[in-house]
């Protein structure tokens, strides 16, 4: 295995959101390699039956079209291609090394590679014209964005009328019984994994920080709401290890 890159990350309460925001782009342009296996492994496969999940909560109606932002390297867009063949998709990340990686996977599916394409783009500034999509989904992606307010509201623009938000992110179980577990896993036993397999295991305690510093479900189904969404439902998974919120553009 190659020589571990040494980075060390503020924690995310101390960051600021332009360092935060250079500090994700470097962790996921120096995890790339190892991102899918490792997600795989520390969720122990259940990354797998959360997207399909959401995927399953998908409606499309108007434009047949889905744009999946933070895309990384493409498991949720590639699952939306999968399950509904006639929707096109969209996916977009700010990071040069996801992206490649998504298209490098997305060239194997013959299936539905031409209805899958990239583009590099900030959540904030989405190259779209308002009103393009019927859903915007965003997997694991949503706490890296220091402005996610912000994020949803762009994601509201190019949705249409009566149009989907679909938010898959991971956060400390809102039982009692559980948060110990889950930090003990996060703190301790997640990095030491991460360590054996990537350059960069500093990375994965950032993600652990990020994690358990996500806010509650309430708080951030309220944040959907003020960013107009309307119908908020959010669907806890894997005893509340990962949450599905879901949300209608439109009052």
């Amino acid at each position: 295995m190659k020589e571990s890159l040494r980075r060390e990350y503020a924690p995310v309460k101390d960051l600021k959101p332009d360092d935060h925001i250079k500090m994700v782009q470097d962790i996921f342009s120096t995890i790339t390699g190892k991102y899918d296996f490792l997600n795989h492994l520390l969720s122990f496969r259940r990354d797998v039956a959360w997207r399909r999940f959401a995927a399953r909560k998908m409606h499309f109606s108007v434009t047949r079209r889905y744009l999946d932002v933070a895309t990384g390297t493409a498991d949720l867009a590639l699952e939306v291609a999968r399950r509904y063949p006639e929707v096109q998709v969209i996916g977009v990340d700010f990071v040069l090394e996801m992206l490649e990686k998504a298209v490098e996977k997305s060239a194997r599916r013959d299936k539905i590679r031409d209805r899958v394409h990239f583009v590099q783009a900030d959540a904030l500034a989405l190259p779209f014209a308002d009103a393009s999509f019927d859903v915007v989904g965003i997997a694991f992606g949503i706490r890296n964005i220091p402005d996610r307010l912000g994020a949803l509201r762009e994601f509201s623009r190019v949705l249409v009328d009566g149009g989907q938000v679909v938010v898959l992110e991971m956060q400390s179980p809102e039982q009692k019984m559980l948060r110990p577990l889950c930090t003990f896993y996060l703190r301790h036993v997640l990095p030491r994994l991460a360590r054996r397999f990537t350059r960069n295991p500093a990375a994965y305690l950032y993600l652990a920080d990020s994690i358990l510093h996500f806010p509650s479900s309430d708080r951030f189904s309220g944040m959907m709401r003020d960013a107009g969404f309307a119908d908020v439902r959010n669907y806890p998974l894997t005893l509340g290890i990962t949450r599905l919120y879901v949300g209608r553009k439109g009052q």
